[in-house]
């Protein structure tokens, strides 16, 4: 079996921790579609509904990073597997849970878990696929986790018996493909174990010292102000918002809403990897996050000031969604040593998650205050700005990154990637 960075057992890594990444991703997406079940059968308000995606997020803000140094220490393999299986914990306590509180504890282990196994696999495709390839590697295992988003959306289509029945069956559903995850996460460990990197990255017996964040350089910086300023507007309003919006605002069925919904990450799981091949074959990093930073806030401004077709908006959200990811990243594997990946991913997804927990119940608040809703379609104008304003900045952060990658302190993020 060869165990080189150019040899198939990377191939196989990549395809065991997509399945995964499959998992993890629908369980996420899986409350938009029951969003307005939720509403209806057990009398959640729109507060409630966004902090159940609110404190998957909120564990994180003090977790990622000590997940990114476990990553570190352990090894990107094993920390896979237990995150996975804290990811099947949460899903399986959601779906059991009639009471609120049940259910957001469920969503808080899921979150425990979910974020570091994210790190943990950005980390081993850093590590097993190196400068040859990587944004192509990355872009597809985020695509295929992208796929588990778009069938939790469409899930009303074609799961629609499980809908008939309620809230919860939807739920055991997702449940049941996080567990097909965990067999998933086993394999990988399994087969990184039988390679040899089953170890720690790079023997991890480095001790990690806090004062070492602080050394990360600017570019760095600017990667992670664009992340979470993208994140907080992408998964607060696809994932938790936008299925609701679509039935309030623009009266679609709950169907056609979930289906329009979902065409962002149909479009992502295709593209997603042309953009990681054009990374890597052409470089111009900064160039496309600033082009795709730039989509998501015109789309908001599409929204709130224009009743175009709902179709301009959802592809230019499918394309910043698209592009944005599929640069950003393998950005960070060229701007921190491999030995660091797991902290500085780690980190990065702290901030995220800071940003997220924000966004959600900010904009489930605001639309609670303005009166949001089939009575009221205008309330959901203060979410939309919020969003936009967020959107705005992170193409501000673009920009900074690249004035400093082109002066004489950038870091490459402009040159073609080594050929696979």
């Amino acid at each position: 079996m060869n165990t080189n960075n150019g040899g198939p057992v990377r191939w196989w890594i990549l395809v065991f921790t997509s399945i995964a990444m499959f998992g993890n991703y629908y369980v996420y997406d899986s409350i938009a579609p029951v969003a307005d079940l939720l509403q209806r059968q057990l009398g959640f308000s729109s507060t409630q509904i966004g902090t159940l995606n609110a404190i998957y997020s909120a564990p994180n803000i003090f977790m990622a990073v000590v997940g990114g140094v476990l990553v570190d220490r352990f090894g990107a393999a094993r920390v896979t597997f237990w995150t996975t299986l804290l990811c099947l914990i949460g899903a399986v306590a959601t779906a059991v849970g009639h009471d609120f509180y049940v259910m957001a504890a469920g969503r808080l282990v899921f979150g425990l878990g979910a974020e570091t196994m994210i790190n943990a696999t950005l980390a081993a495709l850093g590590i097993w696929f190196g400068g040859k390839g990587v944004a192509l590697a990355m872009a597809l295992n985020i695509s295929f986790a992208r796929l588990g988003s778009y069938a939790a959306d469409l899930s009303p289509t074609y799961a629609a018996g499980l809908y008939e029945r309620g809230w919860q069956p939807p739920l055991w559903f997702g449940a049941a493909i996080m567990a097909i995850g965990l067999a998933a996460a086993a394999a990988y460990w399994w087969i990184d174990a039988r390679a040899g990197k089953g170890q720690p990255a790079h023997g991890g017996s480095e001790r990690f010292n806090w004062s070492d964040i602080w050394r990360f350089n600017r570019s760095y910086w600017y990667l992670v102000a664009l992340c979470v300023l993208f994140y907080s507007v992408i998964f607060p309003f696809r994932s938790t918002f936008a299925i609701v919006y679509f039935q309030n605002a623009h009266g679609l069925p709950l169907e056609a809403a979930g289906r329009m919904n979902s065409y962002v990450f149909l479009a992502a799981i295709f593209v997603t990897p042309l953009f990681g091949w054009i990374s890597d074959r052409f470089g111009h990093r900064t160039r496309l996050l600033m082009l795709g930073s730039l989509l998501l806030p015109l789309s908001f401004v599409i929204l709130a000031a224009t009743s175009w077709n709902l179709w301009i908006t959802t592809a230019l959200i499918g394309i910043s969604f698209s592009l944005v990811p599929a640069v950003l990243w393998p950005c960070v594997s060229q701007l921190v040593e491999p030995k660091r990946l797991g902290t500085a991913f780690g980190l990065m997804d702290a901030l995220q998650n800071t940003g997220l927990t924000i966004a959600n119940v900010a904009a489930g608040a605001l639309n609670d205050v303005s009166h949001a809703g089939p009575a009221n379609p205008g309330g959901y104008a203060s979410m939309l700005a919020f969003f936009g304003v967020l959107g705005a900045l992170g193409f501000v952060f673009a920009w900074l990154l690249r004035r400093r990658e082109l002066g004489p302190s950038g870091h490459g993020l402009e040159r073609p990637a080594p050929s696979l």
